[in-house]
């Protein structure tokens, strides 16, 4: 079997405006949405608590079955219950928080291991935000740039996103050319905007949601809207 679609999302994971896009990753498969919210549990427990809550709620809008597996550190991530949670997903989701925090968590353990079996048994594999960014080779700690970045869980490895690009450049104005003066030759760098996807479908990238993503070089940016194709490298198993 091949393996799933990849989706790497600007921000919107379990809200409305973004159920039309988890739907669509779950069509044709198992009704059963894993929701991991490793990357916001340095935040507080209240914090952890409402990102399952909507997960929670956002399977109730799509009926299907919601299943938060709460990885909040490497022991956790090597937990042999937690890793069984993720076997018959059709969909699996990391939310936002911490990119860094996210890779380094996951990265070689049992919970990973069961993701990667289950997105290569077909189901789909998402990403939001530092989830998203976790996803590529290269997770930069963007409140601390003189960090070396952690390698990511590399399931897109010639692929650099900026989630939220659309309000992004106000947060970090020099963040465009920090991605693009690290990118290595032959990796696309991507900003999603809010509330928007790029969604791999086994030949292409194309665009889902309200807004556009932005493939970024030093030439400049260009634009793509919902339903277009984005021209980037895709997964590597």
């Amino acid at each position: 079997m091949a393996p799933g679609p990849v989706a790497l999302v600007g921000s919107g994971e379990y809200l409305p405006v973004m159920a039309g896009v988890e739907g669509a990753l779950l069509t044709g498969r198992p009704p059963r949405y894993v929701q991991i919210p490793t990357a916001a549990t340095l935040e507080s427990r209240a914090s952890v608590d409402r990102w399952v809550a909507l997960g929670v709620e956002q399977a109730a809008r799509l009926g299907v079955e919601a299943v938060p597996v709460v990885v909040r550190n490497r022991d956790d991530a090597d937990d042999p219950a937690l890793a069984a949670l993720v076997e018959g997903a059709g969909l699996v989701y990391l939310s936002g928080g911490s990119p860094v925090h996210c890779a380094s968590t996951l990265r070689g353990t049992a919970v990973w291991d069961a993701v990667l079996a289950a997105w290569r048994g077909g189901a789909a594999l998402a990403g939001c935000s530092a989830g998203a960014m976790s996803l590529t080779s290269w997770v930069p700690d963007l409140r601390h740039p003189s960090r070396s970045a952690d390698p990511g869980l590399g399931i897109v490895p010639e692929v650099r996103v900026i989630p939220h690009f659309d309000r992004f450049a106000g947060w970090v104005p020099d963040i465009i050319t920090r991605y693009l003066t690290r990118a290595p030759e032959g990796t696309a760098v991507v900003g999603v905007d809010e509330d928007t996807a790029v969604v791999w479908g086994g030949t292409s990238w194309t665009v889902r949601g309200r807004q556009s993503a932005w493939l970024l070089s030093r030439a400049g940016r260009v634009g793509h809207a919902d339903g277009e194709t984005v021209e980037m490298p895709g997964p590597i198993l």
